[in-house]
């Protein structure tokens, strides 16, 4: 058989595997926040929220820096 090598150095994987995992748990943190947050202290209906979190990276940060009501 012949071996397939990779373009990407182990080095290189492993970071990327960092920053895959960091996008998983910046994710996982809002919808966790979504879920235990009062429905009056979100912006917009929470469903239409879902969906906008699974954009990698934009939505979080968009749910996290709009989608919640901050009372001063």
């Amino acid at each position: 058989m012949t071996e397939i090598k990779t373009a990407l150095s182990p080095r290189a994987r492993t970071g990327l595997g960092l920053l895959g995992l960091v996008q998983v748990v910046f994710a996982f943190l809002a919808y966790w926040d979504l879920w235990l947050r009062n429905s009056r202290e979100v912006r917009g209906p929470k469903p239409v929220w879902i969906p906008v979190i699974l954009v990698n990276w934009l939505g979080p940060l968009a749910y996290f820096a709009f989608g919640i009501r901050h009372t001063r």
